[in-house]
């Protein structure tokens, strides 16, 4: 296993238009072009982050590093946002995407998950074989995903944090609920006041919110800049406000269905998904792979703790893919 001060990482950044809606992804490995069917110069295997939310790829820099190469820079390792949960840079070109049309609601949960279904479609070859790796709201988009396209050769779903069943119900979300779908709106106007700041006022305003941690990631400071764009605000707090009332019972057939490719990870202090709820799945699927965090790390773990899940999960598929 290769460490990540061995030599530079390769990282690639797009920002795209997918289903009429901006997105960024970061492509770790030298591979950019994954799309032709048939090329004898396409890896096995892409691993494929969907992250939770907000989805923006810069939180995931470090982990798909991390990851790649945990890897032994064998596989690409890609994140792919959300839709509209990015702030394209002033002056970049967008690559128009104009065989896919544009969704009614890509903004919405369905919408996000109909996003990446299409994002494969377009740039992913089906000879290609898929590791998900989905982390909060991800894991429902994954678990999704598997069920509408069950054409993905998905090998294995690494469901990190996974809030896929009672989302309004649990402690945060009781919390939440009220203001994401009712006040919403009311933190639009501090966000425009606030994007007129210089950008290190923005910056020093975001080490002091993450204050707490004892060592946060770049990478997370520099990526956070972007929750100062009223549009990337209202698409992610439109997204969170559709998860309180959507993510509600767990999908049991669907994981019944796909369950020896499935990973669970639950957190212990996790106060969007408590630790009741890896009870219950645990007791309704006793021969899961179904784990419970015992670093105490939190449920935003890329803010701190990107290379020590990445370590973990390059140790869990190390089966699969000596099998491959």
């Amino acid at each position: 296993m290769k460490s990540m001060s061995d030599e530079p990482v390769p990282l690639h950044e797009e920002f795209i238009y997918c289903c009429g809606a901006a997105t960024h992804v970061l492509k770790c490995g030298p591979w950019k072009d994954l799309s032709k069917d048939g090329s004898k110069n396409l890896p096995r295997l892409l691993f494929m982050i969907i992250p939770g939310n907000p989805g923006l790829a810069g939180y995931y820099r470090t982990f798909i590093q991390a990851l790649y190469c945990g890897l032994n820079q064998q596989y690409p390792v890609w994140v792919v946002s959300h839709a509209g949960h990015c702030k394209p840079p002033s002056g970049m070109e967008m690559i128009e995407d104009t065989d896919i049309k544009e969704l009614e609601d890509v903004f919405g949960l369905n919408g996000q998950v109909e996003h990446k279904l299409n994002f494969l479609k377009k740039n992913v070859s089906k000879d290609i074989k898929l590791v998900l790796i989905a982390h909060s709201i991800g894991c429902y988009i994954a678990l999704e995903m598997m069920k509408r396209a069950s054409e993905l050769q998905v090998l294995r779903s690494v469901l990190l944090f996974p809030t896929i069943e009672r989302m309004a119900q649990s402690p945060q979300g009781k919390l939440m609920t009220p203001l994401l779908c009712k006040l919403r709106y009311i933190l639009y106007m501090p966000v425009y006041l606030l994007s007129f700041l210089p950008e290190g006022a923005k910056a020093s305003l975001v080490r002091f919110a993450l204050r707490g941690m004892k060592t946060c990631d770049e990478s997370s400071i520099i990526t956070s800049l972007n929750l100062f764009s009223v549009d990337c605000i209202a698409n992610i707090l439109y997204m969170a406000s559709q998860e309180m009332m959507k993510v509600v019972e767990r999908d049991s057939t669907t994981i019944k269905k796909n369950l020896k490719k499935l990973i669970f990870y639950y957190g212990t202090g996790d106060s969007w998904c408590p630790q009741h709820y890896y009870d219950e799945i645990k007791m309704d699927f006793p021969d899961g792979d179904i784990r419970l965090c015992e670093k105490g790390l939190r449920h935003a773990f890329v803010l701190d703790a990107s290379k020590e899940m990445a370590a973990m999960i390059t140790d869990w598929l190390q089966d699969d893919l000596t099998k491959l």
